[in-house]
């Protein structure tokens, strides 16, 4: 009988036939077989990013490969090594998607074409990672993770119904949807959850239409408690659609369950939606997600790490959350072509590393340091929350720090006296003026003080972010 090496040989062979050559190199070499009992096959993978990227982009060859060489009852079982302490390191067992299928043999893909379908049979096709563990707060998101919160230990019984949550692409509206439902299924025993993105929904509604199955389709969703539909924007121009989801709308809302909406956009922008519906998307909350702060997005990252066994060392955590602002999604990409050239190519994850690979990301890796970060370290430094920079109180401690933050705003980076004043609050270039000519009356007179601001600026020097030589005083 062939061994698990042998195996996972032949099954390397077949992959290459479908991989590109680079992406052979990154993904499937660094795996290592451990054994074969029976039917199963144990591999071994560097961290979960390689489990997590395997699995939403290589599954079905995966799938193909090991069942070629094993058979149709071939299963996979992944071992990722776990930091469980400085010292100590833990395996952690982890299932692939396509095995979780084959063991469930009563799943059912398109139930709504079955007639008196039963509700334990509905597959709620939620994501188990997509909870509100991991799902980092901050003022990007404070307000729509409440409102999700609320839903997720009241469905259907809180004014949010529907909740739509909204927002540019890659900053957490599946992540925050989900976590809903994962909450309500483990919450609830009893309430049926089921997520479905709008372009399914469509393409399972002209398959009933196919079938003359309208009957079955609304039915189906009508037995659900708890409805997610994301990118619902998609909906847009197709009426027929729009038709059904509006009855179905209307059924679950009428009867007390509960409806979750995500969009690229609020409500009132959507264009080719029919008025009723735009108005019962205004029944709830309409909570948007915005591009998250560099200290959001450092938590991100660090968690994200953490979560993985990664060590990831402060300056090249800075040095990421700096650079790249866009999205969470743009984040995590990243994160995983660092991890996974540092595996492949025998590297310590540097500053050096961070460069390269952000650069094939980013066509200008900015060497400017921004106002926001420098809000960040002045916090830092004085222990108050960023956030109070910007509120509108007189205490002095706070004062101080907002015009040390100003004055270093000023002199450090490109940008002009209004967009430093806006950053504070709203305030307006007088502001800005007057608190550097305060700084630098204060440096003339008190070297204490000189020696204070010194600090803070060898702080933002040591960041890992140039940008040049300047003096205070």
């Amino acid at each position: 009988m062939a061994d698990h090496n042998q195996v996972w040989n032949n099954c390397l062979e077949i992959i290459k036939q479908y991989v590109k050559a680079q992406s052979f190199k990154t993904w499937f070499e660094p795996i290592v077989p451990l054994r074969l009992e029976g039917s199963v096959l144990t591999i071994q993978v560097p961290n979960k990013f390689f489990y997590e990227f395997l699995e939403g982009h290589y599954v079905d060859i995966l799938k193909q490969s090991i069942r070629t060489e094993i058979g149709e009852d071939a299963r996979l079982e992944y071992l990722v090594p776990r930091r469980q302490a400085a010292t100590a390191v833990a395996k952690e067992k982890v299932t692939p998607s396509f095995n979780k299928a084959k063991r469930d043999p009563d799943k059912i893909k398109n139930p709504f074409i079955i007639p008196g379908i039963q509700k334990l049979k509905i597959d709620s096709q939620l994501n188990p990672t997509y909870i509100f563990d991991n799902l980092i707060e901050g003022d990007c998101n404070r307000l729509a993770r409440a409102a999700g919160v609320a839903v997720a230990k009241r469905p259907g019984e809180t004014a949010f119904n529907p909740l739509m949550i909204f927002g540019d692409v890659g900053l957490g509206k599946t992540h925050l949807a989900q976590a809903i439902g994962n909450q309500v299924k483990s919450t609830f025993a009893d309430k049926t959850v089921l997520y479905v993105s709008s372009e399914k929904f469509t393409n399972q509604f002209i398959d009933a239409l196919r079938n003359n199955a309208i009957s079955d389709f609304a039915k189906f969703y009508q037995l659900v408690d708890v409805l997610i539909v994301d990118d619902i924007q998609f909906l847009e121009n197709k009426i027929k659609t729009q038709d059904i989801f509006f009855s179905i709308f209307n059924h679950l809302h009428q009867g007390g369950k509960q409806l979750i909406l995500t969009s690229d956009r609020p409500p009132k922008e959507m264009k080719g939606i029919e008025d009723r519906l735009i108005s019962r998307f205004k029944w709830g909350l309409s909570a948007d997600l915005q591009i998250p702060s560099l200290e959001t997005r450092m938590a991100i990252i660090q968690q994200k790490m953490t979560s993985d066994g990664v060590d990831l060392p402060p300056d090249v955590l800075e040095f990421i959350s700096y650079n790249v602002r866009t999205n969470v999604r743009e984040m995590e990409g990243i994160m995983i072509s660092i991890i996974a050239q540092s595996a492949l190519n025998q590297r310590n994850i540097d500053i050096d590393l961070a460069k390269e690979v952000i650069s094939k990301f980013i066509d200008n890796i900015s060497n400017e340091i921004t106002v926001e970060y420098i809000q960040k370290t002045v916090a830092e430094h004085y222990d108050i929350p960023m956030e109070k920079l910007k509120e509108k109180t007189r205490k002095k401690f706070i004062v101080r720090a907002r015009q040390v933050s100003m004055y270093l705003a000023k002199q450090l980076s490109n940008k002009s006296l209004k967009h430093i004043g806006g950053a504070f609050g709203g305030r307006d270039h007088s502001t800005v003026i007057h608190a550097c000519k305060t700084i630098e009356n204060m440096l003339e007179n008190d070297s204490r003080f000189k020696s204070e601001l010194s600090d803070i600026a060898k702080r933002l020097k040591n960041s890992g972010i140039d940008f040049g030589e300047a003096e205070f005083g």
